[in-house]
C-alpha cells in the first residue's frame, strides 16, 4: 500500500525512447515510479536489457519484467520471425509491425500490478502523431480503456478512480526527443529497432529506426545511440 504521502505510478517501459521520454516525465512530476517491461516474445528483445538501464538510470522504484509469450498468436512481423520487418510505411495501411491487441494486454497487466500497489496512475508512451498507424496509440484507445479500467476493478467501483497518462500522444518525435533531453534523459541506452542486429546495434532501415533518425535530425539534435547503418 501507499506509504506515507508517497504517489505511486506504473509505467510501461519497454526500452526506447518514446517510454525513456515517459518515466522521466513521471518521474519529474514526483511519482513513485514502478516500471514494467513484457518480454513477449519479440524479435528485438534486445529492449528488456534496454529497458533495465534506463529503469536504473532513471531512478525508478521498482521494475519488474514479465513474460507473456505472445509468438503463439503470430501475425506480426515482431513476433513471428517468418515475417520480414518492413522498411518502407505506407500511409493508410496498418503495418505487419502491428501486434495484434498489444496495448489491451499490456494495459492490463500494468492496471493489475497498479490496483494492488494502490497505484491509480498509469502512464504509458502512445503517440498519435508520429507513429506507424497502430489503432492501440490513439486518444479514443485510451479514453476507452480508462473506462473500462474504472469499470472492471475494485478501486474503480468503490470511487478511487484509475488515471491513464499519455504525456506523448500529440507529439512529433523530436518534441518527444526535446522533451526528454529537458528533463535529463540520456538516449544513449534506448533502442527503438524493430530488427536489430546480434551485436544489439540498430538495423537502421526499419520503420522504428526512420522515425527515430527523423526525429534527432528534426530536434537538431545527434542520436547518442548510433545507427548501424547510415542512411
Amino acid at each position: 500500500m501507499q506509504r506515507g504521502t508517497e504517489v505511486r505510478a506504473v509505467v510501461l517501459l519497454s526500452g526506447g525512447l518514446d517510454s525513456a521520454t515517459t518515466l522521466a516525465w513521471a518521474r519529474a512530476r514526483n511519482y513513485a515510479c514502478y516500471a514494467l517491461t513484457i518480454d513477449y516474445g519479440q524479435r528485438h528483445r534486445q529492449e528488456i536489457k534496454a529497458a533495465s538501464l534506463v529503469a536504473e538510470r532513471l531512478g525508478a522504484h521498482a521494475h519488474r519484467i514479465v513474460p507473456l509469450d505472445l509468438s503463439w498468436i503470430g501475425g506480426s512481423a515482431l513476433t513471428d520471425n517468418t515475417i520480414p520487418v518492413p522498411t518502407k510505411h505506407q500511409e493508410g495501411i496498418i503495418p505487419v509491425t502491428y501486434v495484434p491487441a498489444r496495448n489491451t494486454l499490456f494495459l492490463s497487466l500494468a492496471l493489475g500490478w497498479a490496483e494492488v500497489l494502490d497505484a491509480h496512475d498509469l502512464v504509458i508512451g502512445v503517440n498519435a502523431v508520429d507513429y506507424s498507424g497502430y489503432p492501440d496509440c490513439r486518444p479514443e484507445f485510451v479514453a476507452a480503456y480508462e473506462r473500462l479500467a474504472n469499470l472492471a476493478t475494485r478501486e474503480g467501483v468503490e470511487g478511487r478512480l484509475f488515471r491513464i497518462h499519455t504525456p506523448l500522444i500529440s507529439m512529433t518525435k523530436a518534441q518527444i526527443i526535446r522533451t526528454g533531453i529537458d528533463l535529463g534523459v540520456d538516449y544513449t541506452p534506448t533502442l527503438s529497432c524493430y530488427a536489430p542486429l546480434p551485436t544489439g546495434r540498430s538495423c537502421g532501415h526499419c520503420d522504428a529506426c526512420r522515425l527515430r533518425r527523423q526525429g534527432f535530425a528534426e530536434a537538431g539534435i545527434e542520436d547518442p545511440a548510433s545507427l548501424a547503418t547510415p542512411p
